[in-house]
């Protein structure tokens, strides 16, 4: 049986397939370019921009903030977020300055079900 995914999963999903998508051109771009000149600041911003990888990343984080706050919400009906409120509440308030927060948090959200 196929697990059933939210919108957020799904579109988190789709998302990161697509960034990536674009990374892994954006690396044969770097490599391609490196053989006949020096990748500079500007050379790569080029490159970051050509490829698309800009416009991907933003969409990943925009759809990591719409799986974030649709697992904030809905771990509010589970038991174990009665039981743990302070701590889980502790950690939705540090994804923004911590990464691996903000990964962890990402993980456990595509978990729910």
């Amino acid at each position: 049986m196929k697990p059933i995914y939210s919108k957020a999963q799904l579109g988190y999903m789709k998302t990161k397939t697509q960034f990536e998508k674009q990374a892994a051109i954006l690396e044969m771009e770097i490599e391609k370019t490196k053989k006949t000149r020096e990748i500079t600041q500007e050379v790569m911003e080029d490159l970051v921009m050509k490829t698309g990888f800009h416009d991907a990343y933003n969409n990943l984080v925009a759809s990591e903030n719409e799986l974030i706050d649709w697992s904030h919400v809905t771990i509010k009906h589970e038991k174990t977020y009665k039981e743990n409120k302070e701590p889980i509440e502790q950690m939705y308030a540090n994804l923004n300055t911590d990464p691996q927060m903000r990964a962890r948090i990402i993980d456990l959200a595509m978990k729910i079900k």
